[in-house]
C-alpha cells in the first residue's frame, strides 16, 4: 500500500471535522435537555395553576348551589326585580376570581409560548450554523459521480482524480450511488 503524506493529512483532518462536529451535536443535545427541564417547570406551573382554577370552580359550584336554594326560600318576600338584582351580585361575584384564574392563565401562556419560540428559533440558527459540507472536494464531485456511471473503477477514479479511494467511496455513498 502506498500512502502520501497529503492523503494520510486529508484523513486526520476529516478525522478531526468528526470530532468537533461530535462535540457540537453532543454539547446541543445537551442544551436541549437542560432547556427541557425548564419547560417542564414552566408546565408544572401552568398545571397548578389550572388546578387551582378547577378548584375555585368546584367552591364557586358549590357557593351557586347554596345561593340558589338562598334565593328559593326567600323568593316568596321578594320582588322579580330584587330577585334579578340578587341573581346578578352573585353571578359577578362567582365570576370575579375565575375571570381573573383565566387571565393569569393566558398571560403564562403567552410568556411560555415566546420562551418556546425564542428558543426555538434560536436552535435553528445554531443548527444551520452546523451543516455536512455536499463534497469533500466540491467540484470534484461532478467527475468523481461521471467516471463512476461510464464504469470506471474506484482505485482508477482515486489515481485519475488524485484523491484517496475512501474520499471516492464516500462521493459515491452521499449521492448514494453504492
Amino acid at each position: 500500500m502506498n500512502f502520501d503524506v497529503s492523503t494520510i493529512q486529508d484523513y486526520f483532518n476529516v478525522e478531526y471535522i468528526l470530532v468537533g462536529m461530535a462535540g457540537i451535536i453532543l454539547y446541543l443535545l445537551y442544551y436541549v435537555y437542560t432547556k427541557d427541564a425548564l419547560y417542564n417547570k414552566n408546565i408544572h406551573s401552568v398545571a397548578s395553576v389550572a388546578e387551582e382554577l378547577n378548584r375555585e370552580i368546584y367552591y364557586l359550584k358549590k357557593n351557586m348551589t347554596e345561593t340558589q336554594k338562598s334565593i328559593q326560600q326567600n323568593t316568596r318576600g321578594m320582588s322579580d326585580k330584587e330577585i334579578y338584582e340578587e341573581i346578578e351580585r352573585s353571578v359577578y361575584d362567582m365570576v370575579q376570581p375565575l375571570s381573573l384564574g383565566f387571565k393569569q392563565l393566558q398571560e403564562n401562556i403567552i410568556a411560555i409560548d415566546s420562551q418556546i419560540e425564542s428558543r426555538v428559533s434560536s436552535l435553528e440558527n445554531g443548527v444551520k450554523q452546523f451543516s455536512i459540507p455536499n463534497s469533500v472536494n466540491g467540484n470534484d464531485d461532478e467527475k468523481i459521480l461521471s467516471l463512476y456511471k461510464q464504469g470506471i473503477s474506484l482505485e482508477t477514479i482515486s489515481k485519475e482524480l488524485n484523491i484517496s479511494q475512501p474520499e471516492v467511496e464516500f462521493v459515491l455513498k452521499i449521492n448514494k450511488l453504492q
